[in-house]
């Protein structure tokens, strides 16, 4: 509101009464009215009031919103965020947080990863089916699994043992125990597990019924290698896969040997793990399968995954990864930021073996080594 200068005559002028005699030209007077001397406000103009045409009708506040800036500061402070990649960002904190663990993992990777295996990474402040929140300050990294790879490891098996006796059984315990390790798999041991169930079943219920079931037969799709090796199982052993597998890495096969002791090594290195048990929330199911082997195409293995994963997604599972820094703890953020890194490479190293064995098979390799082990041959 503007203010009003007084510039209307004397005050002395103003202040007469009209009891004296004067007129009242006023508005509201008997007779016809007039107009009024004086305007009550100033004259409206552009600038009185601000706008609101283009402001924000709504705000909304999100809880532990401020950590989100905080996270970028330290992914900043462990070199993985840059100026340059804030500005390229448009100063967007969550693109920022995005792009620089993107640039940490690298963009081959993510989309080797994408080709196999469906996972979903997040850094989130609650962990749990019932979405828990951590302590103050604290933020996990989760990896989720929404579809398994696939490794039809059964011709490459033969290969390895056309090359030397027990190479096969080396380079597959070798691998599975690793992966153990590291994250849930689906292998031969879980379809046996199935099977053992389902021969549980039948016996408990009516005599009548027992003839519906069909059971698998797990132990007859195993090649003649596994089954060998399945009464070895010593640390010795182990030692001697090792020795077996270092004696080939040069030979016709050693891009998948080396994929193997490369998954083995980083297998090896201590990381911090995490439970379920270790939050306030719970999950109903264990964490799905991040990857599932088979021996041949639609075999006993791969029969059981079918009937098992029909179930899987009836309750919550727990991610494929998991772990809790708190974000002013440098050496938690370096330690949780370290383990995922050894979880990435692991399933690059998981995928690349994957991708070497099919491209090898889509050549038709394995008919050319099956004819080089026929026996007939051999001996012409």
């Amino acid at each position: 509101m503007q203010r009003i200068s007084r510039t209307l005559g004397r005050r002395d002028q103003r202040a007469c009464s009209l009891s004296r005699g004067q007129r009242a030209d006023v508005a509201g007077a008997h007779g016809n009215p007039a107009a009024p001397p004086v305007a009550a406000l100033a004259p409206a103009f552009a600038q009185a009031l601000p706008s609101l045409d283009r402001q924000p009708a709504t705000y909304s506040h999100e809880v532990n919103g401020e950590m989100l800036y905080v996270l970028c500061a330290t992914l900043a402070r462990m070199g993985l965020g840059t100026p340059e990649v804030w500005t390229e960002c448009g100063e967007d904190p969550l693109a920022f947080a995005q792009r620089s663990i993107v640039n940490r993992i690298g963009a081959d990777t993510i989309a080797l990863l994408e080709r196999t295996v469906e996972y979903h990474l997040e850094v989130t402040d609650v962990v749990g089916a019932d979405s828990a929140g951590l302590n103050t300050g604290q933020l996990a990294i989760t990896i989720d699994c929404g579809g398994c790879g696939y490794l039809k490891i059964g011709p490459a098996l033969r290969a390895l043992e056309s090359e030397e006796d027990g190479l096969g059984a080396a380079f597959y315990w070798t691998l599975i125990r690793s992966l153990y390790r590291v994250m849930r798999i689906y292998d031969h041991s879980d379809a046996q597990a199935y099977e053992e169930s389902l021969i549980e079943y039948a016996r408990e219920d009516d005599p009548a019924n027992r003839d519906q079931y069909e059971f698998p037969e797990v132990e007859k799709a195993l090649p003649e290698c596994i089954r060998r090796s399945l009464k070895h199982k010593s640390e010795q052993r182990r030692l001697d896969y090792r020795r077996l597998l270092w004696r080939h890495r040069d030979g016709r096969y050693g891009n998948w040997i080396g994929h193997v002791e490369m998954i083995a090594k980083l297998a090896r290195v201590r990381a911090r793990s995490f439970k379920p048990s270790d939050f306030d929330g719970y999950y109903d199911e264990p964490p799905l399968p991040a990857l599932l082997i088979v021996f041949e195409e639609h075999d006993a293995v791969a029969a059981c995954f079918d009937e098992e994963s029909q179930h899987m997604l009836e309750g919550s599972a727990e991610p494929a990864f998991c772990a809790v820094f708190t974000l002013d703890n440098a050496e938690q953020c370096s330690a949780a930021m370290r383990t995922a890194e050894r979880f990435v490479l692991i399933n690059r190293s998981v995928c690349e073996l994957i991708e070497d064995i099919h491209a090898w098979e889509k050549n038709g390799n394995e008919s050319r080594d099956r004819d080089r082990g026929d026996a007939s041959l051999r001996a012409a």
